[in-house]
């Protein structure tokens, strides 16, 4: 009865096969490396480890036990990977692997996250962090507060008070941490002046300080309703109490002066029954109203609907241009009677060297009104507004991103032209097809077969291009009647910026919901534009 040979008979009868397990084996040996790189491994892994251990700590006192649990998972599987002998191939694809989880599937969901909340000016922190900074900016000195000999102190560059209490006894705390005991306390008579982990500020260093010592207040204790200490020389501190009463049973602030309450109604501040609120608030999530205020909002949608509209404009123009202007200096330069080839394609891909933000700024130097080289120098005399009206701005605008861009479609273009056969060509030209003919019904679909998905890659690129918007116009000229500040110039990656960053108001929830609307609009236009150039794949049957 015939049967299949084992492993270790094909090892036997095959000596090539033997041969190469042979060298597998010795791959892999020396892939798992000897005890120079163990070593290395161990010293790698440790630092890792230090790492995730020290990001363990600090997400502990944020409450973060998710990340925590993630944090500690991957700690575990980078572990078991590069200890294992079985997991080879996840030696190498872990890093890449990680280095995306961080740096884009992180970035991405995050961004996500923060469309969903109201993330922004007067609501950075937690409900807690809200009451602390609520209460201590209505401080008042209680009247028969006793005098608290204090020393100012410092840890990790932020400030601290060391109070000795009535009772003799050293107290240290800062603006985030209450008043505790230090029981290890150093004193000059009766007065403490230094503390374990805190180093003493000299006089010269308080002075230079004022201003920070001055707004230093040290919560009295874990009840926010106690107080603070509170200095104005760095040598004595008097308690003061808050004129906002908070109530942590019913979560309610108090005005004891009018009588107000403000409640906490899940908008993610304290509000009262007239509708005032009373900032910082806090972080909350708020659904979807952050989209829907981005497209329903009368305010917003006026300078998003002409952004938009700018946008796609500016993407489309710019890639168009680009196409043609670069297709047409390849097909110049790719002619066989053009002589100084080489010199010529060296100084057309001058502008593409350049890194865009720099070009940008001379540009920028260039197109001033007043002293730029465009009105002084090539029109003398002339008073063209190049970047503060409206249109030419946008002209502008282009003409700098065309100049930009067309070298990267030049070498492309070429590379795509040289790769077309000449024998297509020449057959073409025995059938008696005219140079037009031969161009736009052989040429130009072949080069669109490879140049496709580099067009779209373009447009999207464009669709997003920060940087010369930035650099050359800021947006601008600023339109006085929007009221996010908005530019005529602007894109909506720049508007998204100016929504999160400028102005009085930085509402990172909103720049957010944006963030994720133009991710969905230019996924939606690539994928399209994807599909309808899969026609373009029948010129390779």
């Amino acid at each position: 009865m015939s049967h299949s040979p084992t492993e270790t008979e094909l090892v036997t009868t095959d000596p090539k096969r033997a041969r190469r397990q042979r060298q597998a084996r010795g791959v892999a040996d020396r892939a798992g490396g000897g005890v120079r790189s163990l070593i290395i491994k161990i010293a790698a892994l440790g630092i890792v480890d230090a790492i995730a251990v020290y990001a363990v700590l600090v997400l502990v006192g944020f409450g973060e036990w998710g990340v925590i649990a993630i944090v500690v998972a991957v700690a575990t599987l980078v572990n078991w990977i590069y200890f294992s002998k079985r997991t080879l191939p996840a030696k190498y694809l872990a890093p890449g692997v990680i280095f995306l989880a961080l740096f884009q599937v992180f970035v991405l969901l995050y961004t996500g996250y923060v469309g969903f909340t109201n993330y922004g000016t007067g609501h950075n922190g937690s409900k807690d962090q809200a009451v602390s900074a609520l209460m201590a900016s209505a401080l008042e000195r209680v009247p028969d507060s006793p005098a608290y000999p204090v020393t100012v102190v410092e840890q990790g560059g932020e400030l601290g008070l060391l109070v000795t209490s009535p009772e003799g006894d050293a107290l240290v705390g800062s603006d985030e941490d209450p008043l505790q005991s230090v029981p290890d306390a150093g004193f000059d008579g009766d007065q403490a002046i230094s503390a374990p982990g805190w180093e003493t500020l000299m006089f010269a260093d308080v002075l230079e300080r004022q201003g920070e010592v001055v707004d230093l207040a040290v919560p009295y204790s874990e009840d926010p309703n106690d107080g603070a200490l509170r200095t104005s020389d760095g040598s004595v501190a008097y308690q003061y109490t808050s004129t906002l009463a908070y109530d942590e049973a019913t979560g309610d602030l108090t005005d004891t002066e009018t009588g107000t309450v403000y409640r906490d109604i899940g908008t993610g501040a304290f509000t009262s029954d007239a509708g005032d609120e009373l900032l910082p608030g806090w972080k909350v999530n708020v659904g979807f109203e952050n989209f829907t205020k981005a497209l329903t909002d009368q305010r917003l949608a006026g300078p998003l609907v002409y952004v938009t509209i700018w946008t796609f404009a500016f993407a489309s123009i710019t890639v168009a241009a680009t196409f043609f202007l670069g297709l047409f200096l390849a097909i110049t330069f790719n002619h066989r009677r053009m002589r100084g080839k080489r010199f010529y394609r060296s100084l057309l891909i001058l502008p593409y060297a350049i890194p865009s933000f720099l070009s940008a700024l001379v540009w920028a130097g260039m197109m001033n009104q007043s002293f730029g080289f465009l009105n002084n120098v090539i029109f003398p005399g002339a008073d063209i507004p190049w970047l503060t009206d409206p249109l030419m701005a946008k002209v502008s605008v282009l003409i700098v991103n065309i100049w930009l861009g067309f070298p990267y479609m030049f070498l492309v273009c070429t590379g795509a032209l040289q790769s077309i056969p000449e024998e297509i060509t020449e057959a073409a030209t025995v059938d008696g097809a005219k140079p037009w003919a031969i161009f736009s019904l052989i040429k130009l679909p072949l080069l669109l077969v490879s140049l496709a998905p580099l067009l779209i890659a373009s447009f999207a690129f464009n669709f997003n291009n920060f940087n010369v918007v930035y650099m050359l116009t800021d947006g601008g000229p600023r339109d006085s009647d929007a009221p996010i500040p908005v530019g005529h110039t602007d894109i909506l990656i720049s508007m998204v910026y100016k929504v999160a960053f400028t102005g009085q108001t930085r509402d990172y929830g909103l720049a957010s919901a944006y963030t994720i609307i133009i991710f969905v609009v230019v996924a939606v236009i690539s994928i399209i534009a994807f599909r309808r150039t899969k026609s373009l794949e029948e010129l390779n049957g």
